[in-house]
């Protein structure tokens, strides 16, 4: 602290030093000055030359020099804070008193803690320009936005929103053949409530727009108090969407970055993903997939199902899968048209195996004997599937086998379904993988209800549990003339979007959508 005084004092002395100089030298230059004057004047030139007025404190500590430069501090501060102007408040006109009809109009536009008591902000104090209302006046109309949730129905959207039932059921008498189909969840429903008669009384419905289909928009409005309803057909163009593009880091992450929507890439996943392992797909490999995709002239999008998926590898086998009908079944085929390969149910019944194939104890005929085939211990009544695809060469009683159904698969392989309850279907049919047959039962020679799975080779039974066969599809003639042009129309597809619907949206009619590179 002395320290820092002192410098101060010391800078403050050494110009006092100075000053004190130059002035006896100015005087010195005035010829007109006496000699006893300029005698004195030369003697205190050169005693404030000699004597040290603000020595430095950090030095000779407890010397007479470093007291009188602590004097000289204390001296300065001492004229410093006697020189100070002060900090006394300066008076003034105090403001008038408000009334308290006054003070009540500035405090309703206060913001207080309402946590501390107040109750500002929650009504204007009374004046001329405010008067209360005898009754509270309602809103004109009341515009809301409402959607379609999941596993919903149109009116119950529209009863949750608040439209009378009577309304509802008056929407719903006028677009039934519209959404009978059901509507899309998150289909936005937008809706007005005109005024009503009476507190006591829902809002009319005065309008209510809204998507019945991706080609149809709907508005129902009230007019001369009645419902009406008016369609909007809404073109939509069903090309479908082509997307190809180099695999990178990843084939998902560079489909999407190509512009490929995600339920499509999925569904490429899965399909390539049953004919080689998708960790074998290396960044330069080429994918190519058609998707179907609606583009409605409003800018809406509805991405389908996949069409094609086609892998063109670097190195190892490529892929060209195309979706196809036949016989009534849609299943992907490869290129040269044969379909995908189908193994055997694990269980023709959702139950336990009670018994295996072999020789055994008969427990009704006590004996042992040969059981040919294998028990499945299930439910009265549970539905019975079919192995595998085949024709219906037996169906109805079977001796011990009680109410039974033998199936016809080709290649001298064929099934039979023992013990049933009720029969489903009937010889001469044609079933496919996992078509309910039959149902569980406790008919012929049987303890409980379950069902005796047989597999028969060239007409001699085997252990069902030691074959393992699959199935699969094959066209031929017209029908793989169809699928090779189909093929063929999909692979000719422009990549990206139609030409027609990429100049709308230069043009901007049509918002963005996905586009491949």
């Amino acid at each position: 602290m002395f320290h820092g005084s002192q410098i101060n004092a010391q800078q403050g002395g050494a110009a006092a030093s100075l000053w004190l100089t130059d002035a006896v030298r100015d005087a010195d230059r005035n010829a007109g000055a006496p000699d006893d004057w300029r005698g004195w004047r030369e003697k205190l030139r050169d005693w404030a030359e000699d004597v040290e007025l603000v020595p430095d404190l950090g030095q000779r500590v407890g010397s007479f020099t470093w007291f009188r430069g602590l004097a000289t501090c204390f001296g300065l501060c001492a004229a410093a804070l006697y020189l100070s102007p002060g900090f006394q408040a300066l008076p003034g006109e105090p403001q008038p008193l408000m009334a308290s009809r006054q003070f009540d109009e500035v405090r309703s536009q206060m913001i207080t803690p309402l946590a501390m008591g107040a109750d500002s902000g929650r009504r204007m104090g009374p004046t001329d320009a405010v008067q209360p209302l005898r009754e509270t006046p309602e809103r004109p109309q009341i515009e809301l936005r409402a959607q379609i949730g999941g596993s919903d129905s149109l009116g119950r959207a529209l009863a949750r929103a608040g439209v009378s039932s009577g309304d509802v059921a008056t929407v719903m008498s006028l677009v039934a053949g519209d959404v009978r189909a059901g509507m899309k969840p998150g289909t936005p429903l937008d809706i007005m409530l005109g005024r009503r008669a009476s507190r006591d009384m829902p809002r009319p419905l005065d309008k209510l727009a809204f998507r019945a289909r991706l080609d149809l928009g709907i508005e129902v409005s009230r007019a001369d108090g009645v419902l009406q309803v008016q369609r909007t057909a809404i073109h939509v163009d069903n090309t479908p969407l082509r997307i190809q593009g180099v695999v990178g880091e990843s084939l998902y992450h560079s489909a999407r970055a190509a512009g490929a929507p995600p339920k499509a890439i999925q569904s490429f996943l899965r399909v390539v993903a049953r004919q080689i392992d998708l960790g074998s797909i290396s960044a330069g490999d080429r994918y190519d997939m058609v998707t179907e995709y609606h583009r409605a002239d409003t800018g809406d999008v509805e991405v389908g199902d996949l069409l094609f998926a086609g892998l063109h590898r670097a190195s190892g086998r490529g892929i060209d899968m195309l979706k196809w009908n036949s016989d009534g079944r849609t299943q992907w085929f490869e290129a040269s048209g044969v379909g995908q390969r189908r193994g055997v149910l694990s269980a023709p019944v959702a139950g336990r195996m009670s018994s295996s194939f072999g020789m055994r104890r008969h427990p009704i005929l006590g004996y042992s004997r040969m059981h040919a085939g294998i028990d499945f211990a299930a439910h009265y009544g549970s539905p019975i599937y079919a192995a595998t695809d085949g024709v219906v060469s037996y169906a109805g009683r079977h001796g011990g086998h009680g109410n039974y159904v033998r199936l016809e698969h080709g290649n001298g392989l064929s099934t039979g379904y023992a013990h049933m309850s009720r029969i489903a279907a009937g010889p001469g049919q044609r079933v496919r993988q996992g078509q309910v047959i039959g149902y569980v039962g406790s008919t012929g020679l049987s303890t409980g209800p379950h069902l005796h799975y047989e597999l028969y080779r060239n007409g001699r039974t085997i252990n069902p549990l030691s074959v393992r066969f699959t199935t699969t599809a094959q066209l031929a003639g017209r029908e793989l003339a169809a699928f090779r042009a189909r093929l063929v129309q999909l692979k000719s597809l422009r990549v990206g979007l139609p030409v027609q619907v990429a100049q709308r949206q230069q043009a901007g009619s049509v918002g963005p959508a996905a586009s491949g590179k």
